[in-house]
């Protein structure tokens, strides 16, 4: 009885892992030579650890969700701070005191950065796009300063183009609180993502295939149960058209000669330069070894898919492959790219989780059938 995961990463590890405890055996495919998806991390050719697709910071406030994850790994608490170029300036992104203050030369305490951006911003009850959301709760000038040029560049249209939602996962402080996240679990894999998940799928039941592709046409059939965590779209053939996704593309440079370059893990861009952020992983991973290495993202439309593009038209064309994927009883869609959703990391693995009892559930008690090998 042996179930077919496409996909190593958090979705597709997750899931093999539960399917496995609970019994089943499980054939695991990539199409990548490695597992971790796009949380993988390597050290690069000069010996620093890097997040090879990006930074990946782990944060939740499910206490659930980090008790399952520390059942693979130990962990090195971790607060990111990001800060933000402007105008000659660097400034804390989320939005703070500092932030307001250090823009525009206030000198103000928490209630009067509350009263001043209460008196800029535009009171829409229910915003409609992220533009609308932003100027909701900042008003004009902190937008265009701070996220209207990240916006375009990072997912190729304008923020009245883009889901209220995205914008509405941007806090809005007024205290001096500098932290990019505010979860009570903020932490990283000790030994790193790649050790984590090589952890999660060390099982008996568990058999790993890397660099296997999966064509649902030609490698569908023979399994008791697949759960798919590509994009949705490819699993149909693009039968409706594609749906987009954004990629990323990653430029390196060392400093052999420095311990850190930047002052936090991560500079965002939003208005200088084609590049969106600059992260330096030493600060994520608290390696210590000589020089440094500064990763710049150049966000673009074609490349490995990374990010759906939340908007009315494209949750429009999900929804017509969703149609398609529930009238599938023995394919289950999971993750960021299987379901279309800007999930983080903590809703992935919970996805992941409830997808697995879902279909121990539902497969309890079947027949066996024949099976295939990968």
């Amino acid at each position: 009885m042996t179930i077919l995961v496409v996909g190593a990463g958090f979705a597709g590890a997750v899931c093999a892992r539960e399917l496995a405890d609970a019994g089943w055996r499980v054939q695991v495919v990539d199409r990548r030579e490695h597992v971790a998806g796009n949380a993988f991390d390597e050290p690069d050719d000069h010996g620093v650890i890097i997040h090879r697709y990006g930074p990946h910071i782990f944060h939740t406030n499910s206490d659930r969700i980090f008790a399952w994850l520390s059942r693979f790994t130990r962990w090195r608490p971790y607060e990111h701070r990001a800060l933000s170029s402007v105008c000659g300036l660097l400034v804390p992104v989320p939005i703070n005191r500092t932030t307001v203050n250090r823009l525009f030369g206030f000198d103000l305490d928490s209630a009067g950065v509350a009263a001043y951006l209460e008196r800029v911003r535009r009171p829409i009850a229910r915003p409609a796009n992220s533009e609308e959301q932003l100027l909701s709760t900042i008003g004009q000038e902190l937008c265009d300063l701070l996220f209207r040029g990240y916006s375009r560049k990072q997912w190729g249209i304008e923020l009245a183009e883009l889901d209220a939602q995205v914008a509405g996962r941007i806090p809005v402080r007024t205290d001096d609180d500098d932290r990019f996240f505010s979860d009570r679990h903020q932490s990283m894999p000790a030994d790193g993502y790649a050790a984590m998940f090589g952890r999660i799928l060390d099982h008996e039941r568990i058999q790993v295939s890397l660099g296997a592709d999966f064509d649902p046409g030609r490698d569908a059939s023979g399994w008791r149960h697949i759960v798919f965590t590509g994009p949705i779209d490819a699993y149909f053939g693009h039968r409706f058209g594609r749906l987009p996704y954004r990629s990323v593309r990653f430029e390196t440079e060392h400093h052999p000669d420095q311990a850190l370059v930047q002052p936090v893990g991560t500079i965002n861009h939003p208005n200088a330069h084609a590049y969106t952020r600059v992260t330096e992983s030493k600060h994520l991973t608290g390696q210590q070894c000589p020089g440094t290495t500064l990763m710049r993202e150049y966000p673009c439309a074609e490349g490995p898919p990374f990010y759906p593009v939340p908007n009315p038209a494209t949750q429009a064309l999900y929804r017509r492959y969703r149609d398609l994927a529930d009238g599938l009883e023995n394919v289950s869609f999971v993750g960021r790219l299987a379901e279309y959703r800007y999930y983080n990391m903590d809703q992935v693995v919970a996805a992941a989780i409830r997808t697995a009892g879902d279909i121990a559930r539902r497969l309890c008690g079947a027949p066996a059938r024949a099976v295939r090998t990968f």
